[in-house]
């Protein structure tokens, strides 16, 4: 069987590609997604509502400028309900969950994370426009899932 010049061209071009694109996703595999977490932080449970940094959930101002938010997410509310934040300043949210795992995702934005029964989720995030964010659960957590929301208002910085 003879194979025309052009055939065989194109055979090595797209064995090629094929190639060129499996080594492209091994190594952006490799390099960025396959990695475990650096650090895991994990809290008892059952002790959250009465032991601990998450009994007084909400919005503190460290000495740096920067702001902590300590966030609980259980059946079906968000504590703190309402977060008051300065605009143009990292803020770094601390969540966990005494119940089962649901989201936590800022609309409109890119925050976006899972809470986790025993875990700490832990993101930082600068927000550089003042307004209101709606602040949803996206994992389906039982019955009244649906009502599960609070408000992060991002104010004029000082």
């Amino acid at each position: 069987m003879k194979v025309d010049l052009y055939e065989r061209i194109w055979i090595w071009a797209a064995a090629l590609m094929i190639i060129a694109f499996l080594a492209a996703v091994i190594f952006s595999a490799g390099s960025h997604a396959v990695h475990p977490p650096s650090r895991i932080e994990t809290v008892d449970p059952t002790k959250v509502l009465t032991e601990g940094e998450f009994t007084q959930a909400g919005v503190t101002t460290r000495e740096d400028g920067s702001v902590l938010v300590t966030g609980l997410a259980r059946m079906f509310v968000f504590t703190p309900g309402v977060m008051r934040v300065p605009a143009g300043v990292p803020v770094t949210f601390r969540l966990t969950s005494p119940d089962v795992i649901h989201g936590f995702q800022i609309v409109g934005t890119n925050a976006n994370a899972m809470v986790i029964p025993g875990y700490v989720s832990q993101f930082t995030v600068t927000f550089d426009r003042p307004g209101e964010y709606l602040v949803l659960c996206n994992e389906y957590c039982g019955l009244s899932h649906h009502l599960m929301q609070a408000k992060l208002i991002v104010e004029e910085a000082p």
